[in-house]
């Protein structure tokens, strides 16, 4: 291994972020995001209203401000979330044991979202209703923005 490693897990209530840095001790970064936690504290309409995801947005900004520069420039994104495939293969990953999702793709899968936000039935964007699920997308979106991941590598 060469290259440092971050694996994202975003849990119900917390996130972490492991990472790997060749020659150097692991850390585990927390964060106080989680997806039913995001869910239950900002979204009080299903599906969450506009306000109420740009709210959950800033949160969720500041938070992953704390620790941008604990994550090191150019490493390699990775997550076994069961959550993230699912993620992936809603955002048109062909599936396999290992799924490359593009940041692009989570833009796209978010742009699906903000449709259903106003207005548009979730089946007929053929996601999941739910905080939960908006909440662990918005997460992955802003982390991998935030941060500069162009990609997350989900394995089994």
């Amino acid at each position: 291994m060469t290259t440092p490693v971050a694996r994202l897990h975003i849990g119900s209530e917390e996130t972490t972020v492991d990472i790997a840095t060749p020659g150097q001790a692991k850390i585990t970064l927390g964060l106080k995001l989680g997806s039913h936690l995001i869910s239950m504290t900002h979204f009080h309409h299903n599906p969450p209203t506009p306000g109420e995801i740009e709210t959950a947005i800033m949160v969720i900004e500041d938070e992953i401000a704390l620790i941008r520069h604990d994550v090191p420039a150019g490493a390699q994104l990775v997550s076994n979330d069961p959550h993230m495939r699912a993620i992936a293969l809603l955002a048109g990953v062909a599936e396999k044991d290992e799924l490359a999702l593009s940041l692009e793709a989570t833009e796209r899968l978010f742009d699906r979202l903000a449709r259903v936000i106003n207005g548009r039935p979730a089946s007929a964007e053929g996601i999941p209703e739910g905080g939960d699920f908006a909440a662990t997308l918005l997460i992955l979106r802003e982390f991998m923005h935030h941060l500069q991941f162009e990609r997350i590598e989900v394995q089994e």
